[in-house]
Order: structure tokens, then sequence, then C-alpha cells
């Protein structure tokens, strides 16, 4: 029997560990969720072991904190294991399941690999993309737990601390405007007292001109980096010029 559906979400961000969405795109989620969105978040893994966390059951708390500082109405962690996470067949049906139970609009990952940190954000851009690529694929019911395929309209990449300027190949960018929303953004990292103890604290400032380099980039006073394979279109230009 197929199950009964969840409301729908607008918009899922993944990442690999909590708090990656936080860093990557706080700040737009926040701002999706005060224009009346839907928004959701998934972790590939817990996040644990990590060298200040007493396990898994705190980095579940810091998440579900973070979660209700950006206003997300759905958050869940799907269970690989942090630091031997590799893209797979598994991982792949496990996020395009939820992508064919929540129906999103629009779908946030993460956009490059982080070198000389954490080498799960690399699997995890392999990942998602994948996995939106099974949640529209028909005839494979039996994988899909019975799920209706879903076609996800738009994936866009979000950046953790890389340059502003290291975009993917054949990617075009975007700036998010965050003004108003930079402060909820850093409050939600701030949930993450296991990952960003007082030792830690320089992550904040880094955090904060980075969001002020790409708002000058975009005219904005503040900005998140987003990114997309395909050439953005609107039927509405003055109001993308004019919006900042």
């Amino acid at each position: 029997m197929t199950e009964q559906l969840p409301e729908p979400l607008d918009v899922i961000a993944v990442g690999a560990h909590p708090d990656d969405v936080e860093i990557g795109c706080g700040g737009t989620l926040a701002r999706l969720v005060e224009q009346g969105l839907r928004v959701g978040i998934v972790d590939i893994t817990d996040g644990e072991p990590t060298p200040r966390s007493s396990g898994p059951e705190q980095r579940l708390a810091e998440a579900t904190a973070a979660a209700a500082v950006l206003g997300v109405a759905h958050r869940e962690q799907l269970g690989f294991p942090n630091r031997r996470l590799l893209d797979g067949f598994e991982v792949r049906v496990a996020l395009a399941k939820v992508f064919r139970r929540f129906r999103p609009r629009l779908v946030l990952g993460l956009g490059d690999k982080t070198p000389l940190a954490s080498p799960d954000h690399a699997q995890a851009v392999a990942i998602t993309e994948a996995a939106v690529f099974y949640s529209r694929l028909t005839k494979w019911d039996d994988t899909f737990a019975g799920l209706p395929v879903h076609t996800v309209p738009h994936l866009l990449t979000y950046f953790l601390f890389a340059g502003v300027a290291d975009l993917p190949s054949g990617h075009w960018p975007l700036v998010v405007n965050i003004h108003g929303f930079l402060d909820r953004k850093l409050e939600a990292i701030r949930c993450y007292a296991s990952q960003f103890p007082p030792e830690k604290a320089h992550v904040y400032p880094r955090v904060e001109a980075l969001a002020r380099t790409v708002g000058l980039m975009g005219g904005c006073d503040a900005g998140e980096l987003l990114a997309s394979s395909r050439v953005p279109c609107t039927t509405e230009l003055t109001r993308l010029l004019w919006e900042v």
C-alpha cells in the first residue's frame, strides 16, 4: 500500500551534515520562509562523531534548534555514516524518496568539494544530483515503495567557505539578497555549540564577511551565492533587476 503523502514542501535544502545548510544558505531559507514558502532540510548524515560533541543526540538537538530559528517546516536525517559517506545506489534512493514524498519545486544542494575539509561534501554533490534524477524516473515502483514520481523543476547549488568566484564549470551565479536575515543565519549557526565553541568563534565574522562580500557583488547589503547549470531565464526582467 502506498503511504499517505504529507503536505508538500516548496523547497528542500540538502546537506552532508547538520550545519552545512545553515552556513551555505541559511539566510536564503529564512527569507523564503518569511515569504510564505514551506521549507525543509535534509541532512544525509548525523554529523557524528566530532571532537567536541557528546554524540548524535546533542547534534540532533542543535539541528532542531537551528531549524526552529530559520522557521523551516520539516527537518530529517537520513542516517548515513559521517566521514564514510560515499555516493551509491542506497543513499541516492533514500534521498529521492524524500523528494517523491514532499514534492519540492526547488532543491538546494552543495555545489562543490571543500579541499582541506570533509570529503563528504563532494559526495553529497553527486548524491543530490542523482536523487533529483531518480525522483522523476518511472517504472521503478518496487524501488520506491510505490511513491509517485516527482519531477523537481529546479536544482540550485550553494557553497560553504569557497571563494566567491569558485563556481563549478558551466554554472551560472545568482546572488540572493539576505539583507535583514544575516543575523538569523548567524543565530542558526550558533545553535551548533559543539561545532563552534569559543575557540572557533572566528567562524562567525568569516561568515558575515563572506555575506557582505557576496552582497557587494550583487549590489545588496548582504548576500548568499547560489548557482545553476541553467542560464537564468525570466519573464519579469524589471522585477529581477529592481527588487534588490
